[in-house]
């Protein structure tokens, strides 16, 4: 998502609070990087882990949020959107619904519907969709321009993926990985990704998170991104920089269902159908 004007919110997080963006462009031009300044100077969020430790859940619960109106707000957006673009029927969930209705609940509910009768390439073009329709006229220009795929953009946005994915993925941080050789602060460790823990599903994860969000910055941002979900513990890697392999050669592709926690799970199966083709 393109963040064009952003609003300072309360924090009582101790490790987000006062947490600032300094940041420095080589190679850049003056105008260039006032603009990239006034793109994005200090952004503080709200934490919503709601356990007593502060931290996820241990493999196995569900951890507790305490979502907040931005975190809401969100939720609210992804799900309208993604109700309007993935239903093949009536309006009825926007009927009974109002702004303020929706939870994490109904965003993984709505994830769940996209995904019956679609194949994992139609379930990952409606998802393109989304996050397409979110965006304003010619943004993924404007994003090419102001982040062209250097180490100073990768680390940029590894740096912003963390207080702004909050809702949707829980808490991170951001890591140091290796790029081509080159070791550079533009990985995000995603402790335990709330997404794949409400769902449950690795067809989901990898369909509906991971593939979408890869393709949707490697190609349409320019920037290119993997993301390695680790369905052992629920943990995620997110490497700015880094180009994705072809699925046919990701270790998602040959994962197994989560065959006691997945409500469309298939026990007798070696992968998640979900993952095939058809």
């Amino acid at each position: 998502m393109v963040l064009l004007s952003i609003q300072t919110l309360p924090c009582s997080c101790p490790t987000l609070n006062n947490y600032t963006f300094n940041y420095r462009s080589q190679g850049q031009g003056q105008g260039q990087r006032q603009s990239q300044r006034r793109c994005l100077k200090s952004i503080v969020i709200r934490c919503g882990i709601a356990e007593p430790s502060g931290e996820p859940a241990p493999l196995g619960q569900k951890t507790k949020y305490n979502d907040g109106l931005f975190d809401k707000v969100f939720m609210t957006l992804f799900t309208r959107k993604m109700d309007k673009f993935g239903k093949k029927g009536s309006d009825e969930m926007e009927k009974k619904k109002g702004w303020f209705d929706y939870d994490y609940d109904s965003f993984v509910d709505v994830s769940r519907k996209m995904m019956q009768g679609r194949s994992r390439i139609q379930q990952q073009q409606v998802v393109r969709q989304v996050l397409m329709s979110m965006l304003p006229p010619g943004a993924p220009a404007q994003f090419r321009k102001l982040f062209p795929p250097t180490q100073w953009a990768a680390e940029f946005n590894a740096a912003i993926t963390v207080p702004f994915f909050f809702w949707l993925v829980g808490p991170s941080e951001v890591v140091e990985v290796e790029v081509g050789g080159v070791k550079q602060k533009s990985g995000v460790h995603i402790k335990k990704c709330r997404y794949l823990e409400n769902s449950g599903c690795v067809g989901m994860c990898v369909n509906m998170c991971k593939i979408p969000t890869q393709d949707f910055f490697t190609n349409e941002f320019g920037l290119p991104l993997t993301m390695n979900p680790n369905f052992e513990d629920m943990s995620c890697e997110m490497i700015y920089g880094q180009v994705p392999p072809p699925f046919e050669e990701d270790p998602v592709s040959k994962q197994p269902c989560y065959a006691n926690i997945c409500t469309i799970a298939n026990p007798s199966s070696n992968v998640c159908p979900k993952l095939s083709a058809n």
